[in-house]
């Protein structure tokens, strides 16, 4: 029987439609499917309520690899990223604040302690260091620990031997920091360099950022260096809004993909990844249509993929068994809210568009503060005093809001990913979304009669609408026993999966969550090389 096409891709996620550019580009034939109406994954702009737009999910722009948006010529297609004024902006307890930001940090953190302000630098110089070594790795194949011949151990041996070089370029100094960032707590390594909880607050949030974790939880260092390393415009570390919200950019990468040849289908839910004689060939639809090809890749969560779409008995069972364990479980509350004015803080007052209006707002004003939050939700479900961090992307980009008024992204930690005791988010989310408008109500007073409008994500929400497992921004933890070359599993961090012409392209493989565009490079070029091999 003769193929549809040269590979099917499940998922039109970002990933997804990086993977299909690229293999598109090399002169295959790409058929894309998603399930949901829209394409982008988690990464789309929808309006919420009437007249007002935002970022459904994720949210903001750092991650996105440059090279990608050269490759995909990403501006060609409308994409427009403007960076932040101020990267963020802690409002703390006693009418203080501390912004982060280019050229204010340090005097900033002068204002707490001239100890903490003089170590700033060096602390953001080793940062720095080990997060370039992240950047040059991000579009490189980990090295894969396998069990085949002495060819595959040839080029498996040689990618271990181009990493071990980049690592042997740090200093000894450097080479202990990158331990200590894979390693160690946040907390620890903050404690280590600051002596002023609302700094150790500043940096070590991103420790917990989609990861349910205290901030002294072994490895959360390593979750804070991952959402370090990306850049804004050339701006290494800057953070951004792209112009229309999340979905302009996956909506440039489908015109890129489109404008190359692949074939994108909405409203199409894959039921099923056909196995024949050991090799992926093909997917059958839930519609029933059937769509034969020569390879298939899975931009979906993994146990999505390997539980729910391939058939058990195609499987090694040791393999099945331990993606079945595989740590899945951020601990997010997403909310969008509609305000009718910006929020004036106590200890910033004011409701005029302002530096601190455009940053990340970060409500937790110390580590111990985060590790309470995340204390209480293992006990009783969700952090009665939540982190929040607000965006309020209207500031920089007047078409999500109508004159006057704004939108506003609430990304909240900590709460279950799944409850222990029988209870659902169904019957929650209006309560603890309530509470997060509170927390936030709290800082900035008036918030609250401010919001005339709210779109609720609870992590069941996004399980369902998105396929986010138990709710993992991340597609699944980011311990060391699930990155690099353990990710999603040893033997397979070459994005292959344990069958013939089955290919993994979405977060759950290196380097991970966030919206890079890594994953679907990554695979593309897997993909293509076994291609060239076979044909």
């Amino acid at each position: 029987m003769a193929n549809d096409c040269d590979i099917v891709i499940i998922g039109a996620g970002h990933n997804g439609l990086v993977c299909a550019f690229y293999l598109a580009s090399a002169g295959y034939k790409v058929k894309l499917f998603e399930q949901r109406s829209v394409v982008g994954g988690a990464a789309v702009t929808e309006e919420f309520h009437p007249g007002f737009r935002n970022s459904v999910a994720s949210y903001t722009v750092s991650l996105l690899n440059p090279k990608i948006i050269r490759d995909l010529d990403l501006h060609r297609h409308g994409l427009k990223v403007v960076e932040r004024r101020l990267s963020n902006f802690l409002p703390l307890p006693n009418d203080k604040y501390l912004k982060i930001g280019e050229g204010v940090t340090r005097s900033e953190i002068a204002r707490f302690s001239a100890k903490d302000a003089e170590r700033y630098d060096a602390y953001s110089n080793e940062i720095d260091a080990v997060a370039d070594v992240l950047r040059d790795l991000v579009l490189q194949q980990p090295p894969n620990l396998v069990a085949g011949g002495w060819r595959a151990a040839l080029s498996e041996g040689w990618r271990a031997l181009i990493t071990g070089n980049r690592l042997r370029g740090l200093s000894m100094a450097n080479r202990r920091a990158l331990l200590d960032l894979f390693a160690k707590s946040a907390g620890d390594y903050l404690d280590g360099w600051f002596e002023t909880d609302c700094v150790k607050a500043a940096f070590g949030f991103d420790a917990i950022v989609g990861n349910f974790a205290s901030p002294y939880t072994p490895n959360t260092a390593y979750v804070l260096l991952h959402h370090v390393f990306g850049e804004v415009n050339g701006k290494r570390g800057a953070w951004g809004h792209a112009i229309g919200g999340m979905g302009a950019i996956t909506q440039a990468m489908a015109k890129a993909a489109r404008e190359r040849g692949v074939e994108i289908e909405t409203d199409a839910p894959v039921r099923e990844v056909i196995i024949e004689k050991g090799r992926a060939a093909g997917v059958v639809l839930k519609d029933g249509r059937t769509i034969r090809s020569r390879a298939v890749a899975g931009n979906v969560h993994p146990k999505l993929l390997f539980d729910r779409l391939v058939p058990e008995d195609a499987l090694p069972a040791d393999f099945l068994n331990r993606m079945r364990r595989w740590k899945s479980g951020s601990g997010t509350f997403r909310m969008n809210v509609a305000l009718s004015s910006l929020p004036s803080f106590t200890a910033l007052p004011g409701r005029e568009v302002a530096d601190h209006h455009t940053a990340g707002i970060i409500i937790a004003p110390s580590l111990a503060y985060m590790d309470r939050a995340y204390d209480d939700a293992k006990h009783f479900g969700w952090s009665r005093e939540p982190v929040v961090e607000m965006l309020i992307p209207s500031t920089l980009d007047d078409s999500l809001a109508p004159e006057g008024a704004h939108v506003a992204s609430l990304f909240c930690q900590h709460v279950q990913p799944t409850f222990s005791d029988g209870r659902s988010w169904d019957d929650h989310r209006e309560e603890v979304a309530d509470l997060m408008i509170a927390t936030v109500d709290r800082y900035a007073p008036g918030f609250k009669e401010s919001v005339v409008g709210r779109q609720i994500m609870s992590p069941l929400d996004l399980e369902r609408t998105f396929g986010l497992m138990g709710g993992d921004i991340f597609h699944g933890a980011l311990t060391l026993d699930q990155i690099f070359s353990a990710r999603p599993m040893l033997g397979h961090a070459d994005y292959r999966a344990p069958i013939t012409g089955l290919y993994m392209c979405g977060a759950g493989t290196h380097p991970g969550g966030g919206v890079t565009g890594a994953p679907g490079h990554n695979a593309a070029r897997a993909i293509m090389a076994d291609m060239r091999r076979l044909s």
